[in-house]
């Protein structure tokens, strides 16, 4: 009997997703990586003094690093990577669905947080979004995996190591994403420098619930359908006539507001 199309479609993903590879690169993403026992590991390339720096990860790993002149130097890199004498390709880590990583929290825990990416592409902002996710306790940072920052070196470097820790979901629908957490008892808060409400004002009124926090590329910001699933449009405050904000740094301010609303703090 022949496979409906959906079927087939969905087995070549599967496949196309576990022959997928990337290549770390710097001493800091590659230590993280190498230190990550979830992180599938295939091959490390490296000068002689790096494999000296990452000697003790390197052990830990079990992996044999190819010993490489800095001049000739053999990974598939990008013109300009600063890799600081070491690479690593690896697989892309599976944090499971959003269900697994936004669930209800144990009893005890702190509220739960999340971020959400709608068309956020720059791998340099994803990576520093991640490190503040990863800061301010957020469950997951999610984005769709059409239009957003894949998995690639300049995001781990730029995350600091955020990406070994810092769970990254990609999902087919960013607006299905937001109706599963409102589900889950999330209240979705989007960003948007016109709106009427202050995010302060609209975290305090959530009685310390789970929050979700979504946040647009810059210039267009977030698409209509997206701020048409929010539960709330709200800005974050500003002194002055200017304010805009780089969405990473509007991501870490978001996030800081959402846990001093929960400490009752103003």
């Amino acid at each position: 009997m022949k496979k409906p199309h959906w079927v087939v479609e969905k087995e070549r993903a599967r496949k196309a997703a576990a022959a997928e590879t990337l290549w770390l690169f710097g001493l800091h993403a590659v230590r993280d990586a190498l230190d990550n026992p979830a992180r599938d590991k295939l091959r490390l390339v490296a000068t002689r003094n790096a494999a000296d720096r990452l000697a003790d990860a390197i052990a830990a790993s079990g992996l044999t690093p190819e010993i490489a002149d800095a001049r000739r130097f053999p990974a598939p890199l990008d013109p300009g990577s600063v890799h600081q004498g070491a690479a690593l390709e690896v697989r892309p880590l599976d944090w499971g669905g959003l269900a697994d990583r936004c669930g209800p929290a144990r009893p005890g825990a702190s509220p739960a947080r999340a971020v959400l990416l709608d068309r956020v592409s720059d791998p340099h902002n994803v990576g520093a979004i991640l490190r503040s996710a990863e800061v301010f306790g957020a469950r997951a940072v999610i984005a769709p995996r059409r239009h957003s920052a894949p998995e690639t070196g300049a995001l781990a470097k730029t995350a600091s190591g955020a990406l070994e820790r810092q769970p990254y979901l990609r999902v087919t629908n960013l607006a299905q994403a937001i109706t599963e957490l409102q589900g889950m008892g999330y209240t979705v808060l989007g960003l948007d420098g016109d709106a009427p409400d202050r995010l302060e004002d609209a975290v305090a009124g959530t009685d310390g619930g789970p929050v979700a926090l979504v946040l647009g590329a810059e210039g267009p910001g977030l698409r209509a359908r997206t701020r048409a699933v929010c539960d709330r449009l709200v800005r974050i405050g500003h002194a002055g006539e200017f304010g805009s904000l780089n969405v990473s740094n509007a991501a870490a301010v978001a996030l800081y507001a959402t846990r001093q609303g929960n400490d009752g703090s103003r």
